[in-house]
């Protein structure tokens, strides 16, 4: 058998090569279909005609396109406000004041302050029979009194520096003790100074006068009874039940007369002096 010639060989190696490359696009073809794309549908197949209902978007989606809200909302409130308000005011309160008052306004005060002011109808707790409290409290510091004071008589009586006035217990001579109106101050000033001591059983009494009595430092004076005249004209008893207010007594009193128990003080002192016995 005779050999290929170099071309023959040649010519059959190509058609080698040719033959496959043909059969791999023939059987590749089918495989690869390719498929139709629409920028508002996507892709479909290219086989079929009408483009299916799963593979369609609702909305567009292709960029050049704004895409639109279904139901755009209002960035206000739920309900839009009226031009007129829900609840009208009404042009009358319901409570119109009455032009006269409930309680009428007294010209007395019932308890100013919440200090246990009495009602002036009320009755007092006890009858002021002129007895001092028979519960004093006794006062330690007092020195010892005779039993009847004595009978004291001024023009005016003055005070600097009142610090209070109560009632005390005060012991006396005859081993007993009585409740008397304690006045304390740090001066007292009496003009017209007159004082009258005289023992129950004596018919005698000593009678001392003074322009002036002047008690100064720490002055504590003890009386029984008083009776003035206040410097606007008001008569003043200091009574036994209630003790006067220092409103009274502060600015002095004016032609004083009290029994008086007794008084201490750091200094006494009296200008033109004078003392005698009386018979009463």
């Amino acid at each position: 058998m005779r050999a290929p010639s170099r071309r023959t060989a040649s010519l059959l190696a190509a058609a080698a090569l040719i033959v496959p490359s043909a059969v791999g696009v023939t059987a590749a073809a089918p495989a690869h279909s390719s498929p139709l794309c629409n920028p508002l549908f996507g892709c479909e197949d290219s086989e079929s005609k009408e483009p299916s209902p799963e593979v369609k978007p609702t909305a567009p989606i292709s960029p050049e396109i704004p895409v639109k809200p279904k139901d755009p909302k209002s960035p206000g409130p739920t309900d839009e406000p009226t031009d007129e308000p829900t609840d009208e005011p009404t042009e009358t309160p319901t409570d119109e004041p009455s032009e006269t008052p409930t309680d009428e306004p007294s010209d007395e005060p019932t308890d100013p302050g919440g200090l246990g002011v009495k009602d002036p109808d009320e009755e007092p707790d006890e009858e002021l029979n002129g007895d001092f409290p028979k519960d004093a409290q006794l006062d330690e510091n007092a020195p010892i009194f005779t039993k009847t004071p004595a009978a004291m008589g001024s023009e005016s009586l003055s005070f600097k520096g009142l610090k209070g006035i109560s009632f005390a217990a005060v012991p006396t001579a005859d081993g007993g003790k009585i409740t008397t109106l304690k006045i304390q101050a740090e001066e007292i000033s009496i003009d017209g100074f007159s004082l009258t001591v005289r023992p129950p059983e004596e018919k005698e009494g000593l009678l001392t006068t003074a322009d002036t009595m002047t008690l100064k430092g720490d002055v504590t004076v003890y009386i029984g009874s008083i009776t003035a005249t206040t410097k606007n004209g008001d008569s003043l008893t200091l009574g036994p039940e209630t003790p006067p207010t220092m409103d009274d007594v502060e600015p002095g009193l004016l032609r004083v007369t009290m029994g008086l128990v007794g008084s201490t003080a750091d200094s006494i002192n009296y200008s033109n002096t004078d003392q005698e016995l009386k018979e009463a």
